[in-house]
């Protein structure tokens, strides 16, 4: 209930004018500009992550690639650079870039993680004995790259175009910074622009509805993953020789790391120089870095907290009833959070009096955003954990509780860290549902960044940045170490 409460509300204030009125508002010209907009952003931003993680995978864990090790770890980073920090970094340096193209690199340079690490995963634990029977029929190398080995990888590649194209569709801050209208930010101009809400909840009701078609063409585009039948173990995969191709190969993943780590580092540093000549405010960037731990790390224990009992249910208990419930529950993930920011504001004001701008209200924008995170982590390993254990915990006489307190979740717990850290990171860069519920005279580093970076302040914002990105940087790596070891869930 918690995950749909925002989408029940959204329907009833869109259609609080009958009919007709959400008919108008939805077919205004201005509503299918932003609807083509949105979309064209996303399919460009999803096709490029594709191309660029799937390729940047394959050369970091099935390659000769130099330093591939190295390479693995630092293209994992771009994760932890919020897309407005990315988006003040290239149009602090130049402005020019404003618009579709600079909103597309922009989000491609931080997004293609997404694909990036589930895809190595899957490279990684893919049996390779199925390569060595497609080369033993005369196959070339090249088509036992695209028909065996990228075949298996594409289910988590679908996946991890689906995360980029939510993304897209749900962010804010870069586009606003680079100027490029899309849904999320005539949301907000309609949301700040006017004392009628309606119009603001129609235009999310067809956002979410643009996520949601979303959602229905990556699960047709996957299909059924390939699965090994048989308990035997899978063989490792060869190491291919990249030989003449090892030059443009490394050229690929230094242009890469470039434009996702190398650009904004450079502009962080001067503008952050400059901002020091200036002085910098310590006693405040002290202050909202330890606002944003503080918010970070409490919406991201509630969250794992809440997705315990539903990650434990759809793991071990498949049926009609876990399925609705899981469904339930990434309908919240599929609403971006200006939508969400926009239906709580509705509950604080109106249902809830007195919660509006109170630590709580921002608490359950969090949980509702960033629940399927926590769920998804929590199913994965309790997944892992084997029955059996809990079954001779039973047999010894020992309640549910207890077995699960004291057998699933420390068995479950490597992967419970790594969802507690997904749902910690993405909490510290969210900025829309953050700027709407945030409380009076509380700022975390990315509403401040994005205040300095929108009044042109660039040397004040850069420190902010810099915080920001360091603090995120740490549960980025251990996402990467949790991902990508052998055997790694994708």
């Amino acid at each position: 209930m918690v995950a749909l409460l925002p989408l029940v509300h959204l329907t009833a204030r869109a259609l609080e004018g009958g009919p007709s009125a959400f008919l108008a508002v939805a077919a205004r010209p201005r509503t299918v500009e932003l609807l083509l907009r949105s979309m064209g952003l996303a399919a460009a931003v999803t096709a490029a992550c594709v191309a660029i993680g799937v390729a940047a995978a394959w050369l970091v864990v099935r390659t000769d690639l130099p330093g591939r090790r190295i390479a693995g770890v630092l293209l994992a980073l771009p994760l932890a650079v919020p897309s407005y920090v990315a988006a003040f970094a290239w149009v602090s340096q130049a402005p020019q870039l404003a618009g579709f193209w600079g909103a597309f690199g922009v989000l491609t340079a931080v997004s293609y993680p997404y694909v990036l690490l589930p895809v190595a995963a899957v490279l990684r634990g893919a049996d390779g004995g199925l390569e060595e029977v497609a080369r033993s029929l005369g196959h070339g190398p090249v088509r036992v790259l695209l028909g065996v080995t990228l075949r298996q990888a594409w289910p988590a590649a679908a996946a991890g175009g689906l995360l980029v194209a939510l993304y897209v569709l749900s962010d804010f801050g870069a586009v606003s910074l680079m100027r490029y209208d899309t849904f999320t930010l005539g949301i907000y101009t309609s949301y700040r622009g006017t004392f009628n809400r309606t119009p603001a909840a129609v235009l999310g009701c067809v956002l979410v509805a643009l996520a949601a078609l979303v959602t229905f063409a990556e699960a047709r585009a996957r299909g059924r993953a390939a699965r090994r039948i048989g308990r035997g173990v899978a063989r490792l995969p060869a190491v291919v020789r990249l030989g003449p191709a090892r030059a443009a190969s490394a050229a690929f993943v230094a242009g890469v790391l470039a434009v996702a780590l190398g650009v904004p580092a450079v502009s962080l540093a001067h503008w952050t120089v400059i901002g020091a000549s200036r002085g910098v405010d310590l006693p405040d960037l002290a202050a909202t870095a330890a606002v944003t731990l503080q918010v970070a790390a409490l919406g991201a224990v509630l969250t794992t907290v809440l997705a315990v009992p539903v990650g434990v249910l759809t793991a071990r208990h498949r049926g009609r009833v876990a399925a609705v419930l899981e469904n339930a529950v990434y309908a919240g993930h599929a609403l971006p959070g200006i939508t969400v920011g926009l239906a709580l504001v509705f509950v604080g004001v109106r249902l809830v009096p007195g919660i509006y701008q109170q630590l709580p209200l921002l608490l359950l924008a969090y949980a509702v955003l960033f629940l399927p995170l926590a769920v998804g982590a929590v199913r994965s390993a309790v997944a892992l954990a084997p029955p059996a254990v809990e079954e001779v915990a039973r047999s010894l006489g020992a309640s549910r509780p207890g077995v699960l307190a004291r057998v699933t979740l420390p068995l479950a717990a490597p992967g419970l860290v790594a969802g507690t850290a997904l749902v910690f990171l993405t909490i510290a860069k969210e900025l829309p549902a953050t700027l709407m519920l945030r409380p009076t005279e509380v700022d975390t580093l990315a509403v401040r960044l994005w205040s300095h970076t929108g009044a042109g302040q660039f040397a004040a914002a850069a420190p902010y940045a810099v915080v920001l990105v360091l603090l995120a940087a740490v549960p980025a790596l251990v996402l990467d170490r949790v991902l990508c070891r052998p055997g790694g869930a994708p």
